[in-house]
């Protein structure tokens, strides 16, 4: 894995049911999702047409009664993932899983910063760079958006673990606080802002799309639903905010001006 450190390398759907998963996001994002893979777990790849963005993982009755729910989740990509996980667990994380190896696919372990939100950190066994987060990459994620109870302290969280900085901000509308833009060295990845009463603690992924007026027509007849937007962001992108079939968050954003 040639990404610097810091870097979103990978997106993870948890589902209790894949096969509706896979039917709805074909539909709203228009990925292919490859068959369960060898070797007896309930795991598909999500597959844009250029490169993986992410899996899906059915979640097994014993990992539900463990308390696993349905839910997107980001790897970050790590040099050393015993070192990183020494490093966030003295710095507030909890360790959900620890460090373990998946032959020919690489080391990660499972962590839930000093508030509760859970993320993998991974180095892969591959010498190829990821492609699953790209700036304006179709079908890939473009933006990563992390609610949280203490933006303070979860902005120095995981500026200490990861080296991530904060280059710029904006007032959000109606005194909610600030937009706090996260980068990786020179290459801004997503956000983060302090959580509001009406929703729930953790991160938001932004798949691309191409025209995001269909997508909302696509995520309704689909059966999930569209909870904000569509609206402009910087960027001269336009965005909304969705829960899928299962009422799982996610986020899709598209070009101010579709292409022809």
């Amino acid at each position: 894995m040639a990404n610097p450190e810091g870097t979103p390398i990978w997106y993870e759907l948890l589902t209790n049911d894949a096969a509706a998963s896979v039917k709805f996001y074909e539909e709203v994002v228009g990925w292919k999702v490859t068959a369960p893979l060898p070797g007896g777990m309930e795991y598909r790849q999500i597959d844009t047409g250029h490169g993986f963005v992410g899996g899906m993982m059915e979640l097994s009755e014993p990992m539900r009664r463990n308390g696993a729910k349905p839910t997107w989740l980001l790897y970050i990509g790590v040099d050393d993932v015993d070192a990183s996980t020494k490093i966030a667990e003295k710095e507030g994380a909890k360790v959900l899983l620890e460090p373990f190896d998946i032959p020919n696919v690489g080391r990660l372990a499972m962590l839930a910063d000093p508030q509760g939100i859970p993320f993998y950190v991974m180095r892969g066994a591959s010498d190829e760079s990821s492609t699953a987060f790209e700036r304006t990459g179709m079908g890939k994620c473009n933006w990563n958006e992390l609610a949280t109870p203490d933006q303070v302290a979860g902005n120095a969280f995981y500026a200490k673990v990861f080296g991530w900085n904060y280059p710029d901000k904006m007032e959000m509308p109606g005194g909610a606080g600030d937009y706090v833009f996260i980068a990786v060295g020179e290459s801004r990845i997503g956000a983060t802002m302090k959580r509001t009463s009406e929703q729930p603690p953790g991160w938001m992924f932004y798949f691309r799309v191409p025209n995001i007026d269909a997508a909302v027509e696509r995520v309704k007849k689909a059966g999930g639903k569209v909870h904000a937007g569509p609206m402009d962001v910087p960027g001269n992108d336009r965005v909304i905010v969705a829960s899928d079939v299962h009422g799982v968050p996610f986020g899709l954003a598209a070009p101010a001006v579709p292409p022809n």
